[in-house]
């Protein structure tokens, strides 16, 4: 078998705002698998929201290159939900990239950097 991607983990500083935050964006209302753990089911891959603990500090450096890419169907219904649900930055509306994605990106309430494309533009390399 071949090496996949099943969970990534975001770090969270407050696990009923980032379940609250994700549901309205996503559509889904996720799952509480633990006190302080929240996972959203996004394809084969589960996006899992994790508040550490209090005396745990996950810095975001300035330039942090680490971007969540979430691949939709409705990027509009997307774009419209994630203006609502009060992100930190979110881009004024979706622009097409050079090599063809439809796209936004957005920063969740806790830093974390994510990017939304139409599921039909989605670029995957060359091979």
């Amino acid at each position: 078998m071949a090496t996949r991607i099943f969970r990534l983990t975001i770090a969270v500083g407050d696990i009923e705002r980032a379940a609250e935050f994700y549901a309205s964006v996503l559509g889904e209302p996720g799952e509480r698998v633990w006190t302080n753990r929240h996972y959203f089911h996004c394809g084969e891959v589960v996006l899992a929201c994790v508040q550490p603990a209090a005396e745990v500090v996950i810095p975001h450096p300035a330039g942090d290159p680490r971007i969540v890419y979430l691949a939709v169907e409705d990027l509009e219904a997307v774009h419209a939900r994630l203006r609502a649900a009060g992100p930190a930055r979110v881009d004024d509306g979706i622009t097409t990239q050079p090599w063809g994605e439809r796209s936004c990106y957005a920063e969740d309430p806790f830093g974390n950097q994510l990017c939304f494309v139409d599921a039909d533009t989605v670029y995957r390399g060359a091979r």
